[in-house]
């Protein structure tokens, strides 16, 4: 009976998350499509390492008893680029590579395809606006958020063409046990006592803990509704970047000094010294209303906020 999956990113931050989640809570045959195998590995996952999906000709045993592929693989979103042409690379690797992967999967008879897609398709910003919605039309303001809808588009033409089942999850940004950029920059701070200047930021920002995502993921292998759905993935609570900074300063037992300085102000004095795009990020809005993802999976977020963030900060001491 085939009702494997097979995992592309499995080593990375959600994959690992979910590689285990899946060893641990099903039978299902495991396969991992990764860069780089681990020295220490489950007994029960076959890996694979394909340094490029969209170069590799995907072989018929990569897929053998496998139903079900989630892809997570993906160049992620660069905040200093290195490369000439970044959407050229961007669609070399999201848009190429998805689809590479997509097509052998057709090939050999897999089932249902699950793009871990971004929020960023929607857009950057939901500051003077109500909360993305997953069927409203994409509005990707970046080269990650613009090859994220390519491939995305490309999937569902696919899937229009074969009868694979294409499942696509977009994420706010995941925190959790061994988060890094700019969310782990704040566990530093904060740790450390920094005095920081953002007592008064009203904003409204979503973000969606890891063990949350990897139990939607779960959700969505078999769940005969998602078939052919976009859903948007949050803890289903919104927060301002000040009540963000004092909680997770109460969940690392470093209560967050915080001045209150109008965010305005912040805005204007970052985009002076270059850093506007950060500035952006703390006091702009950004959320998401999961209704719908709630309404046809019936799926809850298991983890509150409060639950979460006191994970990442258990693991935060040892991370270090």
């Amino acid at each position: 009976m085939m009702d494997g999956v097979l995992l592309s990113g499995a080593t990375g931050f959600i994959g690992a998350a979910l590689l285990k989640r899946l060893e641990q809570d099903t039978h299902r045959p495991l396969r991992a499509l990764v860069r780089r195998v681990p020295r220490k590995s489950g007994s029960r996952i076959h890996y694979q390492q394909v340094n490029d999906l969209c170069a590799v000709e995907l072989a018929k045993a990569d897929f053998a008893g496998i139903d079900t592929v989630i892809h997570l693989a993906s160049r992620v979103h660069v905040m200093r680029e290195d490369v000439a042409d970044p959407l050229a690379e961007y669609r070399r690797v999201t848009v190429a590579g998805t689809l590479n992967l997509a097509r052998a999967a057709v090939e050999q008879g897999v089932r249902r395809f699950i793009f871990v897609s971004s929020i960023k398709v929607n857009g950057d910003t939901t500051s003077g606006r109500s909360a993305f919605t997953a069927d409203e039309a994409p509005n990707p303001r970046d080269p990650y958020g613009i090859s994220k809808q390519e491939a995305e588009d490309g999937l569902r033409k696919l899937a229009a063409e074969t009868g694979l089942e294409v499942v696509v999850i977009r994420p706010v940004l995941v925190y959790g046990p061994g988060v890094k950029a700019n969310f782990r920059s704040l566990m530093n701070w904060l740790n450390r006592g920094v005095p920081l200047p953002l007592g008064a930021i009203r904003n409204r920002r979503s973000f969606i803990a890891l063990d949350n995502l990897v139990d939607l993921l779960m959700i969505c292998i078999d769940h005969p509704a998602a078939a052919n759905q976009t859903f948007l993935a949050s803890d289903g609570e919104d927060l301002s970047t000040t009540e963000l900074l004092r909680r997770l300063g109460m969940a690392l037992g470093k209560p967050a000094r915080l001045l209150p300085v109008p965010a305005g102000m912040l805005m204007k004095g970052a985009a002076v010294v270059g850093m506007g795009a950060l500035s952006q990020r703390l006091c702009g809005s950004l959320h998401v209303d999961i209704e719908k993802t709630r309404r046809v999976l019936g799926w809850e977020p298991p983890f509150s906020v409060d639950q979460a963030l006191r994970a990442t900060a258990k693991a935060f001491p040892a991370a270090d």
